[in-house]
C-alpha cells in the first residue's frame, strides 16, 4: 500500500512538473508578456540589492574589525588600583609573564605580548603643535599591520640604545605640521613639570582610521620609561593579541583568574590586576558595527516584501493568460491543487531566472569593487577610502535558498485563486 502511496506521489510531482516545464510564460509567440518581463526585473533589482547590501555590510565589518584588532592590543592586563597618574597605575611585565608561562594552555593561544605606555604628548614645530597620544612599545610589538600601512620609511628601530628617539607618525599629523621623515620635532611631556624629548621621524603612516591617525604616534617604550622615571620591566599595560578572537571575552576571565591565583601565590606581590578585552576598549566602534546588522535585517524585509508582491502579481498574470486552459484540466478532471502546483511551478522559472541573472550581477559587480575599488569613501565619516566588499560563499548559498523558500511560502496563498475558476465560464473567457 505504502509503494502504491508513493509511486502515486511520483507520478502526481512528475506530472505537474511536466506540465510546467512545457509551458511558456506569457503567449504563444512571445517569450514573455510586458507585465511579466517588468516581475522579472523587479525580482533581479531586489535580489541584487539584497546580495550588495549583504556583501558591503560584511565587508565594512570585516574591514573595521581588522583594524581595531591590529590597532588595539586583543586583551589588555592593567593595574587594578583605581587613579590617574601614570605612574600609580603601572603593571610589572615580569608578573604578568611568568602567569603566562606557567600555563601552556595560554601560551599556546597568544601570538604577541608586549609591554606598552601611552601618554600624553605636545609635538611643536616653529610654527604650529598639535596634542596627541604617544604609545611607547617594546620589542615584541605586533607592527604588522603600521608596517602594511607605512607610505614612507620605516618602523622604529629596537637594535640600537641610540634609537629610543625614533617614532612614527600618520601622514595626517605630518601635513598638519608640515613634518617628513628623517625631521626631527620636540615632543614635550607634562607632568609636575615640563620634559622634553627630541624625536625622530622615521616613518608615516595611513591607516584611514581616523580616530588613531589623529590622536597617535608610535614609539620605543625606552623613552617613556625614562620620562616617567620607570624601569625597563614597567608599562601602563600589557598587550596580548591572540590567534583567534572569536572567543576574545571567555579569554579575558580565563587570564583574570590566573593573575589572580599568581597574585595569591605570590606573598611578595600585592597588585590586583584587571584584564579586559578589544570589545570593552572599543565599544562605540562594536555597538556601530551591530547597528549595521539591523539596516541589513530591513533592507532584507523591505526587498522582501517587494518581491513578494512582485511575484503575486505574476502569479496572477500567469493565471489569466493560462485561463482556458485551466478550465480544459478541470473538465479532464485535473485536481484545482494539481492545477496550483503546476502554476507555482511555472511561475517558479521567473525565480529561477531571476536568481541566477541577480547573482551574477551581485556577485560580479561585488569582485570589481573588491579588486578595483570603483566607489570612493570619504575615510574621515567611514574609516576607509572604498567601499568594501566581503563575498561568503556560504552566506550567498543560504541567502538563495531562503529566497527560494519564501517565494515558494508566498504562492501558496494566492495559488488558491485557481479554486474559483469554473469550467464552464472559462470556454467563454477572452
Amino acid at each position: 500500500m505504502q509503494i502504491i502511496i508513493v509511486f502515486s506521489l511520483r507520478f502526481i510531482m512528475r506530472f505537474e512538473f511536466f506540465i510546467a516545464s512545457r509551458l511558456k510564460l506569457g503567449n504563444k509567440n512571445k517569450s514573455g508578456s510586458p507585465s511579466l518581463n517588468v516581475a522579472l526585473v523587479g525580482i533581479i533589482l531586489a535580489i541584487l540589492i539584497i546580495i550588495l547590501s549583504v556583501e558591503i555590510v560584511m565587508g565594512f565589518k570585516k574591514e573595521i574589525t581588522n583594524k581595531i584588532n591590529s590597532l588595539d592590543s586583543h586583551l589588555k592586563v592593567t593595574n587594578g588600583a583605581i587613579g590617574i597618574d601614570d605612574n600609580f597605575s603601572v603593571v610589572d611585565f615580569r608578573e604578568v609573564r611568568n602567569t603566562l608561562s606557567n600555563d601552556s594552555s595560554l601560551l599556546d593561544k597568544i601570538s604577541s605580548v608586549s609591554l606598552i605606555a601611552e601618554k600624553p604628548a605636545i609635538l611643536k614645530t616653529d610654527n604650529d603643535f598639535k596634542g596627541l597620544q604617544f604609545r611607547g612599545v617594546d620589542a615584541n610589538y605586533d607592527y604588522d599591520f603600521l608596517n602594511n600601512h607605512l607610505v614612507e620609511g620605516r618602523i622604529p628601530n629596537y637594535e640600537h640604545q641610540d634609537s629610543i628617539q625614533e617614532i612614527i607618525i600618520s601622514s595626517t599629523i605630518a601635513k598638519q605640521l608640515k613634518l617628513n621623515v628623517d625631521d626631527k620635532i620636540f615632543t614635550y611631556f607634562i607632568d609636575d613639570k615640563v620634559k622634553v624629548r627630541n624625536c625622530h621621524i622615521v616613518g608615516i603612516f595611513n591607516t584611514d582610521f581616523e580616530s588613531f591617525d589623529k590622536s597617535y604616534i608610535v614609539g620605543n617604550i625606552a623613552l617613556l620609561q625614562s620620562v616617567n622615571n620607570w624601569k625597563m620591566h614597567q608599562g601602563n599595560y600589557v598587550g596580548i593579541n591572540l590567534f583567534d578572537v572569536s572567543n576574545v571575552e571567555n579569554e579575558a576571565y580565563v587570564l583574570y583568574g590566573k593573575l589572580a591565583l599568581q597574585s595569591i601565590a605570590d606573598d611578595d606581590s600585592s597588585t590586583v590586576y584587571n584584564v579586559t578585552n578589544m570589545h570593552q576598549n572599543n565599544l562605540s566602534f562594536f555597538t556601530w558595527l551591530g547597528m549595521l546588522d539591523m539596516n541589513v535585517v530591513i533592507i532584507l524585509v523591505l526587498m522582501m516584501i517587494v518581491s513578494s508582491f512582485t511575484l503575486i502579481a505574476a502569479l496572477l498574470m500567469v493565471v489569466l493568460e493560462r485561463i482556458k486552459m485551466i478550465g480544459l484540466m478541470k473538465a479532464l478532471g485535473t485536481t484545482n491543487t494539481s492545477i496550483r502546483r503546476v502554476f507555482i511551478f511555472l511561475t517558479h522559472k521567473i525565480i529561477f531566472k531571476s536568481i541566477i541573472i541577480g547573482n551574477v550581477l551581485g556577485i560580479g559587480l561585488g569582485l570589481l569593487q573588491k579588486y578595483f575599488h570603483i566607489i570612493k569613501l570619504n575615510p574621515d565619516a567611514y574609516y576607509m577610502n572604498y567601499v568594501p566588499i566581503d563575498i561568503n560563499p556560504t552566506t550567498l548559498l543560504l541567502l538563495n535558498l531562503g529566497i527560494l523558500v519564501i517565494s515558494y511560502l508566498t504562492l501558496i496563498g494566492p495559488s488558491y485563486i485557481v479554486s474559483t475558476i469554473k469550467p464552464t465560464s472559462t470556454m467563454r473567457f477572452e
